[in-house]
């Protein structure tokens, strides 16, 4: 096992004996598996294209297989194994209709077992190549790490009907260019960069999905407290999957309640419609030990984020879509008749919890719809700067940054956040600028579009880069789909970010060189230093 794809990687290096996140030597290694056999898929479908053959069941399937290897998702080692088995016969049935013989890892064979398989995974895992270039290699895995966030976002988007060719065409493309020994440095970091680019139009795509289904989020007041009564809380980042709850349990008696990053749902007016749509419970991914085990009610893990669950609520868990874990009830065919009857089955909240309320709804339609008020307020000097304060929260040390960072943020200045970072500060009343709330909630990670999109606009509005706008980023990160959005704002030349609470491990010094030559990124340090950096 080795893997280093998390913010969390042991000692800041990588976890050799078990994942941080809870993940088995045995489960790491099959993952590299199914990489490397969807490395093999890939190679056909790449063929494929070339004769003008695309097929959209290989497309879907593969970026579906790539978020299954994405931080907190699956860590079932069977259903991965069926995964591997999966690729492999739809690679042999490419390899059939075109009629033509590719090796690497388009000649893979898996073996009969699953422990056969486990070891097959040590010849193709990230470190297999002890001669490989490193900064190349750094590239390689800058790359693979960009990609399964792009899947990710992908399928998302497909789920909800919004798909592009060109998108899946860059995956298999990618996926294909580590068998390329003649690429060298300018070629690797002109992929990285085009993983951003096509990250970026995968937002765009999400974007609308979201929105074409569910409407242009509003400003909304959420409850943090609890309502007297049965309870369902959903996590993870599936609006379709929330839709199918409220809709299978309207009328029956149960409150559901949002967890992590389906907080921001409450502001999409399809979904707030629902009556029995309460609030939000608890906070982000790493603290959902503490927060399932308390909550008296059926739980349901959409997509990543399920960390190990706990003896006391292990009955009272549920996966969908791509999550699992091993015995964990795992719902497949969208009917969330059982988790209702769970629901039901146990003793909810027994009384009103009174709580408070923070607002969400801050997706750039709500934003553009007072950018009169911004500009405003811009020129009359009320409001003095921006801040995108923003990513993903974790456990490690160091997080607290973020939230002394928005205390100390002056009174003349606005905080935009998005992902579950914002769950170290979400909670705080900062008041308003004439009027404008100075914590705008812009969303999920996905909805970094809507926080890009805010930026160009305002950038039109004062005749400038965005680069020249009074705003600064000041980002974490923890898993993939926070690298596939660092990798669109580097695509998009944006400067000057910061980024915490420490460097990915997979990143080379002389690759961090260039990425500081050209676009000046740089690590947090304090917030009293960065602030008087970025303020004067």
């Amino acid at each position: 096992m080795f893997c280093y794809q998390c913010e969390q990687t042991a000692k800041g290096q990588g976890c050799d004996t078990i994942g941080v996140c809870g993940k088995k030597p045995e489960v790491s290694d099959m993952q590299d598996l199914l990489v490397y056999a969807l490395r093999g898929l890939a190679q056909y479908a790449v063929e494929a294209r070339k004769k003008g053959v695309v097929d959209r069941d290989v497309d879907v399937f593969m970026s579906k297989a790539l978020f299954s290897t994405l931080t907190n998702v699956n860590f079932d080692n069977d259903r991965l194994a069926d995964l591997v088995r999966e690729t492999v016969a739809m690679r042999d049935a490419c390899k059939a209709q075109l009629g033509v013989t590719l090796d690497g890892p388009a000649a893979f064979v898996p073996a009969a077992t699953v422990d056969e398989m486990v070891a097959q995974a040590a010849k193709v895992g990230l470190k297999a190549d002890p001669d490989a270039n490193p900064d190349i290699l750094s590239l390689q895995h800058i790359l693979l790490f960009g990609l399964k966030g792009v899947a990710a976002y992908a399928d998302h988007a497909e789920i909800l009907g919004q798909t592009d060719d060109a998108v899946y065409a860059f995956l298999h493309e990618a996926m294909v260019a580590p068998l390329n020994k003649a690429l060298g440095l300018e070629e690797w970091v002109g992929l990285v960069l085009k993983c951003g680019e096509v990250n970026l139009r995968v937002m765009e795509l999400l974007d609308a999905a979201n929105t074409g289904a569910y409407g242009h989020p509003v400003p909304t007041p959420v409850p943090l407290g609890q309502k007297a009564g049965k309870a369902i809380l959903v996590s993870g980042h599936d609006l379709k999957d929330l839709e199918a709850v409220l809709k299978q349990s309207q009328g029956k008696g149960i409150n559901v309640y949002t967890h992590g990053e389906m907080l921001p749902c409450h502001g999409y007016p399809e979904l707030k419609k629902y009556a029995h749509f309460y609030g939000h419970y608890g906070t982000a991914w790493q603290n959902q030990k503490k927060e399932f085990a308390a909550f008296p009610g059926a739980i349901l893990m959409t997509t990543n984020c399920i960390q190990k669950p706990k003896e006391e609520y292990m009955e009272n868990i549920f996966t969908c879509g791509l999550v699992a874990w091993p015995g964990v009830r795992h719902i497949s065919d969208g009917d969330y008749t059982a988790v209702i009857e769970k629901a039901l089955a146990m003793p909810g909240f027994p009384a009103d919890v009174p709580g408070k309320t923070v607002m969400v709804g801050f997706a750039r339609n709500a934003v553009l719809g007072v950018a009169d008020k911004i500009i405003e307020a811009v020129k009359g000097k009320d409001l003095r700067h921006f801040f995108l304060v923003a990513g993903c929260d974790g456990a490690k040390p160091g997080r607290n940054y973020y939230t002394e960072f928005v205390e100390k943020v002056p009174s003349d200045c606005v905080v935009l956040t998005l992902a579950c970072g914002k769950f170290r500060f979400f909670d705080k009343d900062l008041g308003d600028i004439g009027g404008i709330p100075r914590l705008l909630d812009v969303g999920q990670c996905n909805d970094a579009y809507s926080a890009i999109q805010i930026a160009v606009a305002l950038a039109g509005a004062f005749d400038c880069g965005v680069n020249d706008l009074p705003l600064s980023m000041i980002l974490s990160w923890y898993e993939q789909k926070a690298v596939a959005i660092l990798l669109t704002l580097l695509h998009l030349g944006i400067k000057d970010i910061r980024l915490g609470p420490t460097l990915p491990a997979f990143i080379t010094p002389n690759v961090l060189d260039v990425l500081v030559k050209n676009f000046n990124i740089m690590p947090i340090t304090t917030p009293d230093e960065d602030l008087k950096a970025i303020l004067g």
